[in-house]
């Protein structure tokens, strides 16, 4: 890939001389969907797949854009002087806001680059291909100019540029997954303090597998925002009996005490998925940790169950995929992963069992939905690294 992408950008830009190649991980949740913004924990892990970047640094203030997945958009060309959104090539906001950022937060860039880009997470699959260019934009940046910030800094800088410069109100796992990500290993992270700790992900005679279900989502313009602002709206109520400062600090118990208070059917069912799904997550560790990976897989069905039935972010095609999964022998546990409305699907599944579940899955999804689904068998890989 390193070859391709520098073949690319000389073709592109006219040569290589000068340019650095990049890489940074997509990232996939295998537990705890929905809790990052509501203080609770998360459980994702960085992949092998990811996006590749080639990047030089330029005399003058200009930017000049070009990614190997839109070639027809060409090169996209900036400056600068001009680091505002734009409608026309919107994948270009993801780097020009981490552009942005980095100045808000005192680390003016100084001069402009030129960036070619090619990512090889399917586009719109809700593997986190935006905080993944977000994340090598940073990284990149700071390889280029000595700015004074942490891999963890790079990941608070990306959920900064997406929630101020692009205006979606997104937590901070998935940047934090892609920044932080080790070989091997997912990270147990608690959202509100930021603490996380590494766990290490072992797999015997199973693998994870992706389902891509090809139904494109926009997180700014799905109900991503309206779940978090319930969520927000329950946990204001509940204040009126508990002194929280998140739906995350809350058990079980606590909450079903205290969800007379909310004052929706809908809120409480929001509310109730925050609550359950932090709890869920932090036992699927535990099981983890004594390499009780069928318990681990009964809570990601769990996790899938409340996400369809109180969150409500599923749709046909994730259920579709789910369901489909949970009838095939071998599979462990399967659940939609991401912020929902489309997007993939996450499973483990048992070696013998792979080849069984991607053709069984795949054409009861083609028949119901009318179009296919592809699946990718992933592996645990770094954050991001200089080629």
């Amino acid at each position: 890939m390193k070859e391709t992408v520098l073949k690319k950008f000389a073709e592109v830009f006219g040569d290589s001389e000068g340019a650095k190649v990049y890489f940074a991980p997509g990232r996939v949740n295998l537990i705890g969907e929905h809790t990052d913004y509501n203080g609770g924990h998360v459980f994702p892990c960085a992949l092998t797949i990811g996006t590749y970047g080639v990047a030089r640094k330029r005399e003058d203030r200009r930017l000049r854009f070009y990614s190997m997945n839109f070639e027809g958009l060409g090169v996209i060309e900036s400056s600068l002087e001009d680091l505002k959104p734009s409608k026309e090539a919107d994948w270009t906001n993801y780097p020009k806001g981490v552009i942005w950022a980095f100045g808000e937060k005192g680390m003016a860039v100084p001069c402009g680059m030129d960036l070619l880009l090619n990512g090889n997470i399917p586009n719109g699959s809700g593997l986190s291909s935006s905080a993944s260019v977000e994340v090598l934009t940073g990284f990149i940046l700071r390889d280029f100019f000595g700015f004074d910030v942490s891999n963890q800094d790079l990941a608070l800088i990306g959920q900064y540029s997406e929630n101020h410069f692009k205006k979606v109100n997104c937590g901070i796992m998935d940047q934090f997954a892609i920044a932080m990500g080790k070989k091997g290993h997912a990270i147990f992270l608690d959202t509100a303090t930021l603490e996380y700790e590494y766990a290490p992900v072992k797999l015997e005679n199973a693998k994870i597998v992706i389902a891509c279900s090809n139904k494109k989502r926009g997180l700014g313009d799905s109900k991503y925002n309206e779940r978090r602002s319930e969520c927000e709206e329950a946990l204001k109520e509940l204040r009126q009996e508990t002194d929280v400062k998140s739906l995350g600090e809350l058990d079980e118990e606590a909450f079903e005490r205290a969800k007379h208070c909310i004052g929706s059917e809908v809120r409480v069912r929001r509310a109730r998925h925050a609550v359950y799904e932090n709890q869920r997550t932090i036992r699927a560790v535990e099981a983890l940790g004594r390499n009780d990976v069928e318990q681990f897989g009964r809570l990601m069905n769990e996790s899938h169950r409340s996400l369809r039935n109180d969150y409500e972010v599923t749709g046909v095609e994730l259920d579709t995929l789910v369901e489909e999964a949970w009838k095939v022998d071998g599979v462990i546990g399967s659940r939609m992963t991401g912020a929902g409305f489309g997007g993939c699907t996450v499973s483990l599944v048992k070696d013998e069992a792979i080849d069984t579940f991607i053709e069984r899955v795949g054409n009861a999804y083609r028949e119901k939905i009318g179009y296919a689904a592809d699946f990718y068998v992933v592996e645990i890989g770094d954050g991001p690294c200089v080629l």
